[in-house]
């Protein structure tokens, strides 16, 4: 564990992310500009890939953190089997779910239900899959759905608000399940799919297409909102969320109903729209 992982464990995560998300949304033309500015010269953003190239056009660092691709900058793989990365990033980890037991990295696993927060819910997953795709501060920061589906429902989890780079995954037990989250449910035509929104330290927030900014405020308890009766579709390939500072989405699938893509694995770079899986 690096010094820097160790000492989150003492940091007032949420107090620094409040801060953060201050930051982010000021529209004081040297804060947002001095923000933008260094991450792009730190991560290499590609802004030719952005809706609007120009980093001096947008209004404050979230904006530009949560830009726009232009049109066609990312495609759909054509085949209509094909269920989709969701986002850009890395896959942090993927595979089968084994006996209801995710695996994050060497040594270290957290339980479908810790993540989401409910036995019930994490029920038809026990023996599924899993994608965990990791979006870094380069990355377009976008959620996008892999399949059509119907939103049943959303569960806020509270938690801790760990760093989710590659050294805290290593090292940090159950980080993904201790995080603060937003566990997205959807019915689809092969049965029940979930997306879940993890937090992450600096991560001033999490946006749904439906529903606005679900966090903050940074929860206290399990916070459970029903869906059913509202018929919000979100097409496959169509937007879902955003986050507004770099984190980790995991995509959770149904046993028997979907085969990972050949190549993919652990620190695979991915693409929104390639191919996650293919259907049965």
């Amino acid at each position: 564990m690096s010094p820097l992982t160790a000492l989150t464990y003492v940091l007032p995560h949420r107090l620094l992310s409040s801060l953060a998300r201050r930051l982010a949304y000021s529209t004081s033309p040297a804060v947002k500009q001095r923000l933008i500015d260094a991450v792009i010269a730190k991560f290499g953003v590609d802004m030719t890939e952005a809706a609007d190239p120009d980093p001096n056009h947008y209004p404050s660092f979230n904006a530009f953190f949560t830009r726009a691709l232009k049109p066609g900058a990312r495609v759909a793989d054509p085949d209509p089997r094909a269920l989709l990365m969701p986002a850009d990033g890395r896959i942090s980890q993927l595979g089968k779910i084994e006996d209801g037991r995710i695996f994050q990295a060497k040594g270290q696993s957290f339980t479908v239900e810790e993540l989401l927060g409910d036995a019930e819910a994490a029920r038809p997953y026990r023996d599924g899959l899993f994608a965990t795709v990791y979006l870094s501060p380069r990355d377009y920061h976008r959620v996008h759905m892999p399949w059509t589906g119907t939103l049943h429902d959303t569960v806020h989890v509270p938690g801790r608000l760990f760093s989710v780079g590659p050294d805290a995954v290593a090292s940090v037990p159950r980080v993904f399940a201790r995080n603060e989250r937003l566990a997205c449910h959807f019915d689809t035509d092969f049965g029940p799919m979930c997306q879940v929104m993890v937090g992450a330290l600096l991560v001033s927030g999490v946006e749904t297409v439906w529903g606005g900014v679900e966090i903050p405020p940074y929860g206290h308890g399990i916070r459970y909102r029903d869906h059913r009766n509202r018929d919000i579709r979100v097409e496959r390939f169509a937007e879902m969320a955003r986050f507004n500072y770099g984190s980790t989405v995991i995509v959770l699938l149904p046993p028997d109903v979907a085969d990972f893509a050949p190549g993919l694995q652990a620190e695979s770079p991915v693409k929104l729209g390639q191919r996650l899986a293919t259907l049965r």
